[in-house]
Order: C-alpha cells, then structure tokens, then sequence
C-alpha cells in the first residue's frame, strides 16, 4: 500500500483530491492536512510514501517544503498539484525532485495517469536490487509527452514513432521557457538532426511547442523552438 498526504488549504480541494485517491488501488490517504507546519509534525511520526502537494499556501509556499524535505534528506516523492503553470516554478519543482507536476484544473483521467504511472515506478524499482536501463527507460519516458491514446504499433502517426517522441520531448522540456534549435536537441538526444526537426514540426502543429526563425546576416534562418507552457 502507497500512503498519499495531500498538502492543501482549499477544503473543497482537499476533499476531491480525497475522494480521487480513493478511487485507486494501492493507494491510501494517510492524512489531508492545510498547511506546513501539520504536515511536517505528521511526517515525523507517521508513514508516508508519496505526498499531493500545493504550492499556493496562507503566508506559505509548497516549494518551501519540498525543500525541507530534500534538506532533511526525507525519503518521500511529491507531485505537484497546483494553478502556477510558469515556467520558472515548474522548473525549480523538478530541480528538488517532484516526480510529477499538475496544473489546476486537471482531469480525474490525469489524476489517474500521474498516480499509476507512480505506482509502477515505485513498486517495480523498489523490489529490485539492480535495474537495467531498457527498464528503466520504460518508467522515466513513460507519458512524458502527455496522454495520448496508445496505438498497436506504437506511433502517432506514420512515421511519428511515440520512442522517439519520448526522447525528443523529454529533452525539450530540460529547455524549458527557452528557445532551442534541432541541433541543440539532436546533440542532447542523440536523435539525428533532420529526425529532431521532423518531430518538432510535428509538437508544433499539436500547438506544444512555438516557432520562431531568426534572420542572419549571413546562412540560412535559424529555426528555434520553445515549450508552449
């Protein structure tokens, strides 16, 4: 059994969150609380494996205790459940080890994605001494592009493999709110460069990510591309 707290201060938040949980196995609420400080005391003296948490709290701010826990060196997984979708708190919630990152409002279907996903990740690393990394990979790309409906022989579209995807998209994201161009992917990937370029046209016509083309004085214009967050 996994045991959930979610950090909130909306009740009504709280309570769906609540009864969301409750609607997947494996998983148990150890307790709902509405600020740091109970969290923190609860944490002390109970068991928690994964912890729901907000950002936007009274005089308080969930990375503050993400940060707590990673200072104190707690073994717990956090996914952030939160309205800021800015690119600067998504970055630094991964920077101290969110696991996973929802923006408000959110589907049950997301809920569900993100907990299951976790759940495989936790029940699947933790029983094995060693790991190779086909397995590995499997939990890290897993949704890493979203939620999109899996098909038979593993690809978008024609000739729009979800792998390959995967690769591309996890990359793109290390870039964040900044603009990056198909070789900078392609160097960071290792996906060739024309490859890179084909799957971002791609993320571009699905509207996850932007383009711009950048005139030189001299050579051909440069494409870059940034995260549509």
């Amino acid at each position: 059994m996994i045991h959930v707290m979610i950090l909130e201060d909306d009740p009504m938040v709280r309570e769906i969150n609540s009864r969301f949980l409750k609607k997947l196995p494996d998983f148990q609420l150890a307790k709902a609380v509405p600020n740091i400080s109970e969290a923190q005391e609860f944490i002390c003296n109970g068991k928690v494996d994964l912890v729901l948490l907000d950002i936007y709290l009274p005089k308080e701010n969930g990375i503050d205790f993400l940060k707590w826990l990673r200072k104190e060196e707690i073994e717990i997984d956090v996914i952030l459940i939160t309205a800021d979708k800015t690119s600067s708190m998504i970055q630094e919630a991964f920077r101290y080890g969110a696991v996973d990152y929802l923006i408000k409002p959110f589907t049950f279907d997301r809920f569900k994605e993100s907990l299951i996903n976790y759940k495989e990740r936790f029940y699947s690393i933790k029983n094995l001494d060693t790991i190779e990394q086909k397995v590995l990979d499997k939990y890290i790309f897993k949704n890493v592009s979203g939620s999109e409906k899996e098909n038979t022989d593993n690809d978008l579209e024609k000739g729009i493999n979800k792998y390959t995807y995967k690769i591309i998209w996890r990359e793109m994201v290390k870039f964040a709110d900044e603009y990056a161009t198909a070789e900078e992917i392609s160097e960071k990937s290792g996906v060739a460069r024309v490859t890179v370029r084909k799957y971002l046209e791609f993320m571009e016509k699905e509207e996850k990510v932007e383009k711009i083309i950048e005139y030189g004085k001299i050579g051909r214009p440069q494409h870059k591309y940034k995260l549509m967050l």
